[in-house]
């Protein structure tokens, strides 16, 4: 007789937690350096902002502790803590190693339709090149990656690299200020690799296009030295 599981006595969805939301709108706001690092916040100021008790505040600011966002100091404020050269590298290093296996999953499944929207894609961030619109030109930047991790029929490895690339956001952003055409040539040749499907080639041009910043971290942490843990 098959088992058929009591799936009354499972709890019912709900939504979202308010703690949940609060964490999810300050850990966006860290990211994206709309709370720059240094930045003091305590529970009252947090809640009254967002319109709820500090309880889910306190919540929220336990598990951006945890992951390295903010540091907690009893009976002070709690403040967004330096960028760390240490976890943007670790970052950098997950990204990669799933990245470099999606475009070469890509080079070989690539369609002309899929290079059309990759095309579209990059003329976007042209437009956000000519119009130095920095957060825009990210946002386009994680659309192209996005999109490949789709064409490689392995949509979800998106997600993994999303969960584990915040702390390499926060310098990737700072980079903007000097490498937006850089970056987008790096992309232009990452599709040309992808159309003539050598997988060798999208490979290499990705292990370049994300090992750059390793070595350009000396001049984002010298152009913005109070961003940074010493």
């Amino acid at each position: 007789m098959p088992f058929k599981p009591n799936l009354l006595s499972l709890a019912p969805v709900s939504r979202p937690r308010v703690s949940d939301q609060v964490y999810a709108t300050l850990h966006a706001q860290i990211v994206d350096l709309s709370l720059p690092p240094g930045t003091r916040m305590s529970e009252l100021d947090v809640a009254r902002a967002v319109g709820v008790s500090r309880q889910p505040v306190r919540d929220a600011f336990f598990r951006l502790a945890q992951q390295g966002f903010v540091d907690i100091q009893p009976q002070r404020a709690t403040s967004v803590s330096p960028i760390s050269i240490e976890r943007v590298l670790q970052a950098r290093f997950v990204r990669t190693a799933m990245e470099v296996e999606t475009i070469k999953a890509a080079s070989r499944s690539v369609s002309d339709a899929d290079l059309q929207r990759l095309r579209a894609t990059l003329d976007q961030q042209g437009e956000a090149v000519r119009n130095d619109e920095k957060s825009r030109f990210h946002a386009l930047d994680d659309r192209f990656h996005q999109e490949i991790c789709v064409i490689s029929g392995n949509p979800f490895a998106w997600q993994i690299i999303s969960e584990n690339k915040a702390h390499l956001d926060r310098a990737r952003l700072l980079s903007l200020s000097f490498n937006l055409e850089k970056t987008l040539e790096e992309h232009l040749r990452i599709v040309k690799a992808l159309e003539d499907r050598d997988s060798e080639e999208c490979e290499r041009r990705m292990r370049h296009h994300l090992s750059r910043l390793v070595d350009e971290i000396g001049r984002i942490q010298t152009e913005n030295p109070s961003y940074f843990s010493i």
